[in-house]
């Protein structure tokens, strides 16, 4: 049974030798104490049997009591620790700034290896890094404690990471986003999916869709889970996400802010991915100094990177060696899918045709079939099944994925079955598409130029100085520079209130003789 410490600690060897250095005393004061009981307390300490004669005499001198002093040492004064504050924690300047103001105390001032070893000595490594680098600093010397491992599908964590690798979609350099759920019990990867942009919540409920659904081409693993562990993303955070979580009963658990420890598994899981594998894929987005050209841009070329389709399939192969080949610690050396299959845990599964609806949404009230099809968001929808069934005046439920309105799913209103998929009955052609994208990105690089020119513009240089001056600006113009410049701005982007103005449009003639013309504008000359 381990010792169990008294209530009123703290508890240190001083204690110890100070029981010791008792028994010593009280032998002595009887007179049976040896030099072979004071070389066994020694040796015990591992310490000169002089030193623990030193220890009885300071015992002595303390009304039996051992009361170590201690190497007497600088501390910091409350003027020493704003210092360093005010400096951000650089010792160097602090300790400058301190000698020149008089604030180091009376001589002899100490030098900075004593001021190093003070502040070393009364301030923890995480205040240190507080003060360098704020509170992000200090959260990198906390100590958290593991969580229970629990069983599989108890909890869950799920998160977005961008990939570090630029690909190349339509000749365009781009970051794709994978989200991805994990169980914490095994780390297995139950559910994943890969977009080319920034995901939304449909990625959520597309990825949360593979996590549960198990076999064909879905990963063995899956089920429902309890909890679901997310960050404060505005994804994440969407009501869509809790609903369809609350259909099962499971607990979407929304940690506070900047505390990505709080989910370790999946943080770890997104460390892994790019230390394994974008570090070797062509246009790894982290490359050092030594491999960009002189210009700092990477070595690889828009043509020399990974498409797509590509990809997805490197990070597919990826999440089959972490789940089948890649062992971990803390399960003891096994693969997750080992740790997995190890649980006997039950699971509650699902079939695909109860989850068809999970990743849908309800828009609101039921609609009609008409003779052109259901009209939604200024378009109709025809399905095939719609044609020569005679269902024009049905009322339906229309479904659909979040951001995708190119195809919808109807229910029939009253009995809530599925009629079927229907699609947009005029929609663009892929010419229509590419012309579109086309004429959007002429668009966006034409305002993207007129704001860089503007930006450079507004901005003043001023001249450089080694003393200290009022900024001089550059570029001055004259006054006639000025006044050019001014009114070429004017014409490109006139004055609305000056259009506003009544007195400065040119007002028509008066043609009817039944108005009256103003009269003229009196005059001071005398008539001749």
């Amino acid at each position: 049974m381990p010792a169990t410490p008294p209530p009123d600690g703290p508890y240190d060897t001083t204690s110890l030798r100070d029981a010791a250095v008792r028994r010593l005393r009280r032998l002595r004061d009887t007179d049976t104490l040896t030099h072979h009981d004071i070389r066994t307390v020694a040796a015990a300490f591992g310490v000169h049997r002089r030193t623990v004669r030193r220890w009885m005499d300071n015992a002595d001198a303390h009304h039996g009591t051992y009361t170590p002093q201690g190497r007497p040492h600088f501390c910091l004064t409350p003027a020493m620790h704003d210092a360093l504050a005010r400096w951000h924690g650089n010792i160097n300047t602090a300790y400058r700034t301190l000698k020149a103001e008089g604030l180091l105390g009376l001589p002899p001032v100490p030098s900075p290896a004593t001021f190093y070893r003070a502040v070393n000595r009364e301030l923890s490594p995480g205040q240190r890094a507080a003060l360098k680098h704020g509170e992000t600093g200090r959260r990198r010397h906390d100590v958290h404690r593991l969580r229970p491992h629990g069983n599989r599908n108890d909890v869950w964590e799920t998160d977005h990471v961008e990939a570090s690798v630029h690909i190349n979609l339509d000749g365009h350099r781009t970051k794709p986003w994978i989200t991805w759920f994990i169980d914490h019990a095994t780390a297995v990867i139950c559910g994943l999916v890969i977009t080319p942009h920034h995901p939304s919540q449909e990625a959520i409920l597309t990825a949360a869709r593979d996590a549960i659904l198990t076999g064909g081409h879905h990963r063995p693993a899956g089920g429902i889970p309890k909890k679901v562990r997310v960050d404060r993303g505005r994804d994440f955070l969407s009501t869509a996400v809790d609903e369809a979580f609350n259909k099962f009963g499971t607990e979407l658990s929304v940690l506070p802010p900047y505390s990505p420890h709080l989910k370790g598994t999946v943080e770890s899981l997104n460390a892994a991915v790019k230390h394994t594998l974008f570090k070797g894929l062509p246009g790894y987005s982290h490359t050092p100094t030594s491999s960009r050209d002189k210009r700092g841009r990477p070595l690889w070329k828009t043509d020399e990177l990974l498409d797509f389709e590509t990809f997805v399939h490197y990070v597919l192969d990826w999440v089959e060696w972490w789940n089948n080949d890649h062992t971990i610690a803390r399960l003891n050396r096994r693969t997750p899918a080992q740790a997995w299959a190890a649980d006997l845990t039950p699971i509650d599964t699902l079939t695909p045709q109860a989850l068809h609806t999970y990743t849908l949404l309800h828009p609101g009230r039921p609609l009609t079939i008409t003779s052109k099809g259901v009209r939604w968001k200024g378009a109709y929808y025809v399905g095939d099944w719609m044609h020569g069934h005679g269902t024009a005046g049905e009322r339906v439920h229309l479904r659909h994925e979040a951001n995708h309105f190119h195809e919808v799913h109807l229910y029939d209103a009253d009995t809530r079955t599925y009629r079927g998929p229907a699609y947009r009955s005029d929609e663009m052609t892929p010419d229509e598409g590419r012309r579109l994208h086309r004429a959007r990105r002429r668009e966006a690089d034409h305002y993207a130029a007129k704001a860089r020119r503007a930006r450079k513009n507004t901005v003043t240089r001023h001249a450089a100085t080694t003393t200290p001056a009022p900024p001089q600006p550059l570029h001055r113009l004259t006054a006639t520079q000025a006044a050019a410049e001014l009114r070429e701005l004017t014409t490109r982007t006139p004055d609305a209130p000056s259009e506003a103005r009544p007195d400065l449009l040119h007002r028509p003639a008066p043609t009817s003789p039944r108005w009256t013309p103003p009269l003229p504008a009196p005059t001071n000359e005398d008539p001749e």
